[in-house]
């Protein structure tokens, strides 16, 4: 901690995207209250504060244990990776076993004394050098308290005694609903000046988890809840993962093929490798052949693709691509394509990400399609949707990854708010491109538009897609026709000045700069 009038050190926890949301990390020396009900994530909370000090920091920790024994913890943290037992054997973990079950001297019966606890925690302190201290959970020994006031006294007298020992601590307790009461004895959030909510919502019929920080005394932090999940190899994720890896590198300028000549041409060139693509329209309307086209040309010339699919079976997607001369298992073969197929039902929305970042990660793509997005409304609230698509951002640009996202357009979902996600994520997406159909003297033909490529000019022109037996090409631009941006064309008439039948008239060519 500073001294004097200045701000509060921060002590990074490495838990993954917290210390981006608390802007640093918590505040040094002092005490965090960590509160949530059944299941919220306190416990993992408070082993991750100490396994990553110790991972990341090489800072030792001391756990304080009020209800499960150190032999279940060691159990439960190995299943994250988290080796408890070996870090005991170097001398950077100790527990402090006070639960109901533990033989060691001044462990809890009847009345409890704070004052055998706190002499405990202070000899392992010193004994292993620890800079860090969890408590999980402090609300079991509460409940054998008298009242509110004595649980306010009892809470400062553990806070100010791991405070004079130097030490970054974690205090966990309950609470007993999602939204009300921070606490259950509702002064636990006064008596320390740090506080978290650890949230466990039943929403559309699936868990959701969120973390807010409601006060970090001394310091800034970011207000809200964050959606969060518990990964069984990293396990606290924060999403979105915005704040993680900033991009400050160089400004991209090359440019790539989306795999159509006439589209490259429409968007001035290519796509710039960094570029977000959002392809919209509706249903067979050629979206996922324009995707397998974006993946064969990143396949031929040499560059990594990922393909995520939620729409359709890996089968599926492999008897359409052959249907347009695309021999998707040829790709794999090549190592150059990863195929992934999931139902957006299998998963949390979160999980869905994890998944994701980690096969970026692993398999490094230069190329990633995501068909569609519009089928994650299906599981996800509007706000979890567009912090997927804020997070999938901070994963992809700081690698330079080109990335084709596909959407239904907002009146063409079954989203309950009636506005569909490409409606929501428009504004942040470097090009959005527009596939329409347009109904012509009683015949159905495509559209297609670039709407805006950041950085870019572009052909504003809506010119007509072509589908045949050798896949889909653009053709030339519409005339005599309107409204093909609003999801539907009608013609375009002026008046006979003769008073004949009225006669279609063909629209002005535009420039393709503007």
């Amino acid at each position: 901690m500073t001294s004097g009038n200045g701000p509060v050190s921060r002590v990074a926890t490495a838990i993954n995207g917290f210390d981006q949301v608390a802007l640093g990390g918590l505040p040094a020396g002092r005490c965090t209250l960590v509160t949530g009900t059944a299941g919220s994530g306190k416990s993992l909370f408070a082993t991750e504060f100490l396994a990553r000090g110790i991972q990341v920091h090489d800072e030792p920790g001391v756990f304080v244990t009020f209800e499960e024994p150190p032999a279940d913890i060691r159990r439960n943290a190995l299943s994250l990776g988290l080796t408890i037992a070996e870090w005991e054997r170097d001398g950077k973990w100790a527990f402090v076993d006070a639960s109901a079950t533990s033989t060691e001297e001044g462990a809890i019966i009847g009345a409890y004394d704070f004052h055998a606890l706190a002499a405990r925690i202070g000899h392992a302190v010193h004994t292993i050098g620890a800079k860090r201290v969890s408590m999980d959970s402090l609300g079991t020994v509460f409940l054998r308290f008298p009242g509110q006031a004595t649980v306010r006294q009892e809470l400062l007298r553990v806070a100010e005694s791991l405070e004079s020992l130097g030490v970054t601590s974690v205090i966990t307790t309950e609470r007993e609903t999602e939204y009300g009461s921070i606490s259950r004895f509702g002064v636990e959030e006064f008596a320390l000046n740090n506080v978290i909510v650890l949230r466990n919502n039943l929403i559309q019929e699936r868990r959701r988890r969120t973390l807010e920080i409601v006060k970090l005394r001394g310091g800034p932090h970011r207000t809200g809840e964050w959606l969060f999940t518990i990964d069984p190899r990293d396990g606290i994720v924060i999403v979105p993962l915005a704040f993680l890896a900033p991009h400050e590198g160089a400004v991209v300028r090359d440019r790539v093929s989306t795999g159509l000549p006439d589209l490259d041409e429409m968007c001035g060139g290519g796509v710039y490798r960094d570029a977000m693509i959002l392809l919209t329209g509706p249903t067979g309307v050629g979206k996922t052949l324009t995707a397998l086209r974006f993946v064969a040309a990143g396949v031929e010339a040499g560059e990594r693709c990922l393909l995520y699919t939620f729409d359709e079976t890996r089968q599926q997607l492999n008897r359409n691509a052959s249907g347009w001369g695309m021999d998707l298992s040829a790709m794999e073969a090549t190592g150059l394509l990863q195929v992934v197929s999931e139902y957006p039902e299998t998963s949390s929305l979160e999980d869905h990400f994890i998944l994701v970042r980690r096969v970026v990660e692993e398999f490094r793509p230069a190329r990633l399609v995501i068909d569609t997005l519009s089928a994650l409304e299906r599981i996800a609230t509007p706000r979890a949707l567009l912090d997927f698509f804020v997070a999938l951002g901070a994963v992809l640009r700081p690698r330079a990854i080109t990335a084709l996202l596909t959407s239904l357009p907002a009146d063409r979902t079954a989203s309950s708010t009636g506005l569909g996600i490409a409606a929501r994520i428009d504004s942040l997406t470097d090009v959005s491109v527009l596939l329409r159909y347009v109904e012509m003297a009683g015949r159905a033909h495509r559209a297609i538009a670039v709407l805006q490529t950041r950085g870019s000019a572009h052909d504003h022109r809506i010119r007509e897609v072509l589908l045949d037996s050798a896949g889909l090409r653009i053709g030339d631009p519409l005339h005599g026709v309107s409204s093909v941006l609003a999801g539907y064309g009608e013609p375009v008439f002026t008046a006979d000045p003769y008073g004949a039948v009225d006669r279609r008239a063909p629209a002005p060519r535009v420039d393709p700069d503007g």
